[in-house]
């Protein structure tokens, strides 16, 4: 996502880092370009207007233009504003310091709630707390059974009732929740049209009874505009507290984050950024500013890699590494690592001047199957040593694969390759990466 937006604004940008003087005139011309690509990128015409007259009017004044590095101090404008568009600061749900507290999810049908209820559901029992997933959604068929079929899938109890309505499923389902302990409830609610007024009652009425502690809106992100139509008209009707994007690995244009909380006044709080149940992560307006300018967000990526890596093996690792000893039985352990810390071109698009570097370049997630199957066919001998891989072994690795000579011969360039650059990088002391984490 913002992949057209940030290609724009690194143009624009990079126009007036270039110039060793900077004018009035040139600054309104480069923000009328910036103007063009949020229209383009689907933001609000209303908060594109006043996101440049924000920019302008702090770039035109002294404190820029007597800049030593004016083009700078315009970038640093720029990313300043986008952090304020994005609502300035992390927002987090509401704390879970009572029995039961109340989480109720809400949306259009399609927007990812039930997964999203999933999602929450598992950073909750992380966190050695107990939830509660409630099936409150009776009209999508097989709703109740896919949120039993995630509740399986995360060892979270799922309570349902045949035959209730959706009010009646949840009082019942708080009240069941003080009896046995659970710290959390998550209600699921069935999808709607923010225009279809019996549905949306229905909502205000389960609302009015459980008084959820935090109200929570799902959009869809690759929606665009629409998303914020219809985030206006559930925040007029239900006062939500916050809103959770999903979809934001998407390939939409990024509309909808740029203007949502603008728009609607309501904090995001929760970024969908992936299809399993681990990629949910708080948003952090700072750092989605910095990925939309091309600046990376290593401290996210920080963040990934504390919470997959083996920091021990990460230890033995750089020591292979600044040894130049290391095999593919690393390689393998390696390809693991990166596939737990999600989409690889989501990955290395937080290292900084990463994303320009590998621009147009398309990630094959099944590559690393690929790599994966060759690898496993070898034998630990030849893992340890690849060197000892001759023509017969190849046939042998080849077939047991499921791949072609050459697909083996192609790993085999590329490893050889690798190891070669970290030997160089072991003599540069490089330190791109998060410790123990293969740049492949």
């Amino acid at each position: 996502m913002f992949g057209l937006l940030s290609d724009k604004l690194e143009v624009v940008l990079k126009k007036l880092r270039g110039a060793g003087k900077l004018s009035e005139k040139n600054i309104k011309d480069s923000m009328r370009e910036v103007r063009q690509a949020l229209l383009e990128a689907d933001v609000n015409y209303k908060v594109a207007r006043d996101f440049i007259k924000a920019v302008e009017e702090k770039a035109i004044g002294t404190e820029v233009l007597q800049s030593i590095e004016p083009g700078q101090m315009i970038v640093k404008i720029v990313h300043d504003e986008l952090v304020a568009l994005l609502g300035g600061k992390t927002e987090p749900l509401a704390p879970i310091d009572k029995a039961p507290t109340v989480y109720m999810i809400c949306g259009l049908q399609g927007s990812g709630k039930t997964t999203l209820c999933g999602k929450v559901a598992l950073i909750t029992r992380r966190k050695n707390k107990k939830p509660l997933l409630v099936a409150a959604d009776i009209y999508r068929p097989a709703a109740v059974n896919q949120l039993q079929v995630l509740g399986k899938e995360i060892d979270v109890e799922v309570y349902s009732r045949d035959g209730a309505k959706p009010p009646d499923i949840c009082e019942e389902a708080v009240a069941y929740a003080a009896k046995n302990f659970f710290d959390l409830v998550i209600l699921d609610t069935a999808g709607r049209l923010h225009i279809d007024d019996v549905m949306m009652k229905e909502l205000e009425e389960i609302q009015a009874r459980i008084k959820p502690d935090e109200m929570l809106l799902v959009a869809d992100s690759m929606t665009g505009q629409d998303a914020v139509n219809v985030a206006e008209e559930f925040n007029r009707r239900l006062s939500i507290s916050g809103v959770a994007l999903t979809k934001l690995d998407g390939d939409a244009r990024g509309g909808a984050a740029l203007s949502i909380r603008k728009v609607t006044g309501c904090p995001i709080k929760l970024a969908s950024v992936g299809e399993k149940l681990s990629d949910l992560e708080p948003f952090h307006p700072d750092r989605l500013a910095s990925r939309i300018l091309g600046m990376g967000d290593v401290v996210t990526l920080v963040e990934k890699a504390q919470e997959t890596i083996d920091m021990e093996k990460a230890e033995k690792l750089q020591e292979k590494i600044l040894r130049a000893q290391f095999d593919f039985e690393d390689f393998l352990d390696q390809a693991n690592q990166l596939k737990k810390m999600g989409p690889l071109e989501s990955v290395m698009g937080m290292i900084p001047g990463m994303g320009k570097a590998l621009k147009g370049v398309k990630f094959d997630e099944k590559q690393i199957e690929r790599m994966t199957a060759i690898i496993k066919s070898m034998t630990v001998q030849e893992r340890r040593n690849p060197n000892i891989i001759d023509g017969s072994r190849k046939k042998r690795i080849a077939a047991g694969s499921g791949n072609s000579i050459q697909a083996v011969n192609q790993l085999l360039k590329q490893f050889f390759t690798m190891q070669k650059m970290f030997s160089n990088m072991s003599k540069k002391k490089f330190t791109g990466l998060p410790k123990g984490l293969m740049p492949f």
